[in-house]
């Protein structure tokens, strides 16, 4: 059922996200700091690990996830057509909380989902390697993006969800020409170095960044005079 898989930071942990994430075929891969401190789900009361029972806490209710099953395909499937995103229906449920129940079905099926995650996190080093190394470039390019958008400290100022997204999206053209351009610069600079014979592995470019900032000027190049200016003719004299 999964199509892709996502990259989240550790915001991206909670339950209904991973329960909605799924049911959209979408393979959470949260960075989790602090794993420890969550709870692992059973998959039935009674059930026990020998070395680990200690991370596991109460059991997974199938019945609420059966009962509203067919609500939650429904949820999806208006999120597919486009009728409601994703962010405004977390939001909404979000704000009823325990008291609804499509809530309650997303957040139990999230447990499934999440706590399947965590058994192959806490299992799999290259699992948990690779996705910090991917995080890392996130936040690389995020950082990047918001050194980009250094009007008003970044903050968007208008109400108008429509202007928000023009906002977003011409913060995020303007942060990717940046970094082709670096690219770009680079790679010229990279040439330069092999035609005059200096060793450049795959290993050296491997750590190049195409975020680099110190050698763009955001505020543009002015030209400042400081040369003395000619002394004020005796004409403009004022007589007083």
């Amino acid at each position: 059922m999964h199509g892709c898989s996502s990259w989240a930071d550790t915001q991206g942990q909670s339950t209904p996200v991973f329960g909605l994430a799924y049911l959209l075929g979408i393979e959470l891969m949260p960075r989790i700091r602090n794993w420890k401190d969550l709870i692992f789900y059973r998959p039935v009361r009674g059930t026990h690990y020998e070395h680990i029972d200690a991370l596991f806490g109460e059991a997974i209710d199938w019945d609420l996830i059966e009962t509203h099953w067919q609500d939650l395909l429904r949820v999806v499937l208006s999120i597919k057509a486009g009728k409601v995103s994703s962010a405004v229906l977390l939001r909404k449920l979000g704000n009823y909380s325990r008291k609804n129940r499509l809530y309650q079905a997303f957040r139990e099926l999230g447990r499934v989902i999440r706590t399947v995650f965590l058994l192959k996190f806490i299992s799999d080093p290259e699992m948990r390697e690779g996705i910090t190394a991917v995080q890392n470039k996130v936040e690389a390019y995020n950082g990047f993006a918001q050194w980009v958008f250094f009007g008003g400290e970044g903050i968007i100022a208008q109400n108008d969800p429509e202007e928000q997204e023009k906002a977003v999206k011409y913060n995020d053209l303007v942060a990717t020409a940046v970094a082709i351009q670096n690219v770009v610069d680079m790679s010229v600079a990279l040439k330069a170095l092999i035609e005059d014979a200096f060793p450049v592995t795959r290993e050296d470019v491997a750590g190049l960044s195409p975020y680099i900032t110190r050698k763009i000027k955001r505020f543009g190049d002015y030209v400042v005079d400081l040369s003395a200016p000619e002394p004020l003719d005796g004409a403009l004299a004022l007589a007083l």
